[in-house]
């Protein structure tokens, strides 16, 4: 205690003389921590926003959905005996038909009188929805041409156009991928023909519960009133589940890429306290030799570095909540729901506790070198660093603290498996930008001999005793290195939506063709002058409820193939393989099979589920449980966009269920108009979605991500010039020593300026090279086996991560320069 209180009084003292030396630990620190903080707030605010308006968001408090077909009236009847009050609504896709022939895709939805239960449709004029009118949003009319008062076409139906929905309450924001809204009253549904046996509709019935009742206690008693009937149950408490997955994915990433600059900024850290240890050296020496224990001195700056690094992680918490407020208006249309500002202690103390163990890990190093260091070599240390390390115990405690923040990623990641591979790849980052130093380095020595003084003082300069060439290119490395792998991972995926899944791609999909429509279809479409090929197959709605007898709910999956046992997915039959079907296990049943269900699965769902030949996986069709034994596993090439099914069934059973089918067709894309006009007139009830207005939406909504992205990984950069900045400013004044000696012996300005010159070129190209092979490698790691694309290199975007790391070395490597030429020599010839 006695040592503590001595350290205290020393360091409250060194305190009041300002804080100069550690102004770059408190920038690295604050940048880093704002980052987190931002990404973290914005994240509890979305999700607090979608459980504030779970209600609202989901449409009621209870919510009821079957793709199969019309709920039962008795589902009704047994909601209203207990109060509830209950809103009916049907939703589906349809062709929009305006009176001159113009047509677009729009999801339309039929709601009852008693829509909404939570929230207010606002429309434009105000007024409610009357029958045999459509409201739309501003995107269909513009599509159309059309203005309120004019007739809209759906189906064999037509309305009136009442007006433009401005807001909808219930409607998640999304980008509509394959339409926009359009909404009419559910009495209006059966005159459209829209509704046929098998069409993909989604039925849902809404219930606002009695005050007081427990609404997962109520879902639970539904469940069990009704079962096994493939039906989805929600409460509000988890309206929309998908985009909580989505916010929690991408906040995920967005935190890595913050942690990167935190990462980036912890280097700044040690790169502070060091110069500030070495502007101390005299301080610390006299210390020394009056008796000051090494536990004393290392108390004494500890003290002042976590006071320092409080003060920073302060300020990034501060400007983390400023930034959210930014970052929720340009991202206002990429966010699903509007997020909830306030203070969450949660992501706030994780962005201090991330900040706090950075601090350590990287300051504790340097600290415990100046405990070690005898006081008369501290008067050497700056000609000549000394060769001390810190006792074992520190270097425990600066790897405990580094473990404990890996172990941080890790356990709080939403995917802990890439957070595992995100602490791998820091670490290899950083031994690989050293390794490169080290080369650098050693290249630089060999050419002591070259005749041009310029170049030859700057290969010096770059393996000179003290020289910051590690530090600069770890530094701006790891930024740069960040910047370069997101640049092309966007890259590449911009370049499968924008070019190979096109080309590859049908033009159209058409869905709820009828079985009766089924031959006609294909023989309407096959007339079109433009039309080079159509597939048909039959498609069928199922909900997987089991696998080996275990309820979905309870299957052990890894999460990449959860998703397959949320929801309905598609089921088709055949009695032949589908054209260009791989099958990796198994043998495909008999043409004239009509035995037991069986099924061909998906190999990569099967590997996730834990499943193989002989296994059973019992599917919901109409409400009845069909279990389906897997025959065979077949690899599906999804990037083809063609009609692949998870799960193809053997003919027979199913043959005789209602369903309908979907169809793809390829057509000249200047002719793709005139297709779909012939094609929606001749069936009313079948629509049609262009593949290439989808791709146009997810181009936009990769877009918006990238930028994301792009901004947060930007900020490791900026950690990096951080460091570099300090790193010049910590040699400035060996820089402006070694310019007074050069004039002193002859050298000119122009001769000096070149030597500096090449020095930081040299670091910058050096990095800039390095920076993109290693982004090359994580992109083209994350592009083959996480995202399972095809991988292209893109060297202009890498030529432009080299130039941007020369031009940033060069410009702080010369401003360091020419503030060190305009040192007159006398005054420090003086002095020495």
């Amino acid at each position: 205690m006695k040592t503590l209180g001595l350290a205290w009084r020393f360091a409250r003292r060194d305190l009041r003389g300002g804080v100069a030396g550690l102004r770059i630990v408190l920038a690295c620190l604050a940048l880093g921590v704002a980052a987190i903080t931002a990404v973290g707030t914005l994240r509890a605010g979305v999700e607090a926003g979608i459980a504030a308006d779970g209600a609202r968001i989901l449409g009621g408090e209870v919510e009821v959905a079957s793709q199969q077909g019309a709920l039962p009236q008795t589902v009704a009847d047994w909601a209203t005996a207990r109060g509830a009050r209950l809103s009916r609504i049907t939703q589906m896709r349809a062709m929009a038909v305006a009176p001159d022939g113009e047509r677009t895709l729009v999801e339309l939805k039929a709601v009852d009188e008693a829509y909404p239960l939570f929230g207010e449709l606002l429309l434009d004029p105000p007024g409610i929805l009357m029958p045999g009118e459509v409201v739309v949003e501003r995107i269909v009319a513009d599509r159309l041409g059309i203005e309120p008062g004019a007739t809209i076409r759906l189906g064999d139906a037509s309305f009136r156009l009442r007006g433009v929905i401005l807001a909808e309450p219930d409607k998640v924001a999304s980008p509509a991928i394959f339409g926009p809204r359009a909404m009419i009253a559910l009495a209006d549904l059966p005159a459209t023909g829209l509704i046929q046996p098998g069409s993909l509709a989604n039925w849902e019935v809404r219930m606002a519960l009695p005050e007081g009742t427990a609404r997962q206690a109520f879902a639970n008693e539904l469940r069990a009133a009704f079962p096994q009937n493939g039906w989805r149950i929600r409460t509000a408490d988890a309206a929309a589940p998908s985009v909580n997955r989505f916010v929690d994915r991408a906040a995920f990433f967005l935190t890595l890429a913050s942690l990167t600059a935190l990462l980036v900024g912890g280097i700044g850290v040690a790169t502070g306290v060091r110069s500030w240890l070495d502007q101390r050296a005299r301080t610390i020496a006299t210390l020394r030799c009056l008796g000051a224990s090494p536990g004393v001195i290392f108390a004494t700056y500890l003290m002042q570095v976590l006071a320092l690094s409080a003060l920073g992680i302060a300020i990034g918490l501060a400007a983390g909540f400023g930034l959210t407020m930014l970052g929720a208006w340009a991202l206002a249309d990429a966010l699903p729901v509007p997020p909830r500002m306030g203070v969450y202690p949660a992501p706030l103390g994780l962005a201090a506790a991330y900040g706090l163990l950075t601090a350590l890990a990287f300051a504790l190093w340097p600290l415990g070198r100046a405990m070690e260091i005898p006081g008369a070599a501290l008067f050497r240390d700056a000609l000549q660093p000394s060769g001390a390390r810190p006792r074992i115990a520190l270097v425990a405690a600066t790897v405990a603290a580094g473990a404990a923040l890996a172990a941080l990623v890790v356990g709080t990641a939403e995917n802990r498996f890439f957070a595992v591979s995100f602490v791998g790849g820091a670490l290899g980052t950083l031994l690989v930008f050293r390794l490169g130093a080290f080369a650098l380095m050693r290249v630089a020595r060999r050419f002591r001999g070259v005749r041009r003084p310029a170049l030859r003082l700057g290969l010096a300069n770059l393996h000179r005793p003290g020289a910051p060439t590690p530090l600069i290119l770890v530094s701006l490395g790891i930024g740069l290195t960040t910047l370069a792998a997101v640049a092309l991972i966007e890259g590449n995926l911009r370049r499968q939506i924008a070019e190979q899944l096109p080309e590859a791609a049908p033009n159209f999909y058409f869905i709820d063709i009828q079985s009766d429509q089924a031959r006609d279809f294909d023989r309407v479409a096959l007339a079109q002058p433009s039309v080079s090929e159509v597939k048909r197959v039959p498609s069928l709605r199922a909900r997987i409820v089991a696998v080996n007898g275990v309820p979905a709910d309870q299957v052990r999956t890894t999460p990449e193939t959860a998703w397959a046992l949320r929801g309905d997915r598609g089921l088709t039959y055949a009695a032949t393989p589908p054209e260009g079907t791989r099958i990796a296990q198994g043998q495909w049943w008999a043409a004239d099979y009509r035995g037991e269900p069986l099924v061909s699965f998906d190999t990569n769902l099967a590997r996730g589920w834990g499943v193989g030949i002989g296994d059973t996986i019992t599917v919901n069709v109409l409400g009845r449980d069909i279990p389906l034994r897997i025959a065979n596993l077949r690899d599906i090439e999804w990037r083809g966009l063609g009609l692949n099914f998870v799960l193809v069934a053997s003919p027979g059973l199913l043959e005789a269920a209602p369903h309908t089918h979907i169809a793809t067709l390829r057509s000249d894309t200047a002719r793709e108009g005139a297709v779909l006009r012939a094609i929606s007139e001749a069936f009313p009830n079948v629509s049609g979605i262009r593949v290439r207005d989808a791709l146009e939406q997810v181009a936009a909504l990769l877009g918006r991500i990238g930028t994301a992205l792009s901004a947060t990984a930007s900020l490791t950069l900026a950690a990096g010039a951080l460091v570099l900045a300090g790193a010049v400013a910590a040699g400035q004044r060996r820089r402006v020593r070694d310019a007074v000696v050069l004039k002193t012996v002859g050298a000119t300005r122009a001769q000096i300026r070149r030597a500096f010159l090449v020095e930081f070129g040299l670091l910058g190209a050096t990095a800039g090279i390095i920076a993109a092979a290693a982004g090359t490698a994580a992109a083209w790691g994350v592009v083959r086996y996480i995202l399972a694309a095809d991988w292209v290199f893109l060297p202009g975007t890498l030529a432009v991560v080299v130039l941007a790391c020369t031009a940033l070395t060069l410009g702080f490597g010369y401003a360091g320069t020419a503030l060190a030429l305009r040192a007159r020599p006398a005054p420090y010839l003086r002095n020495e």
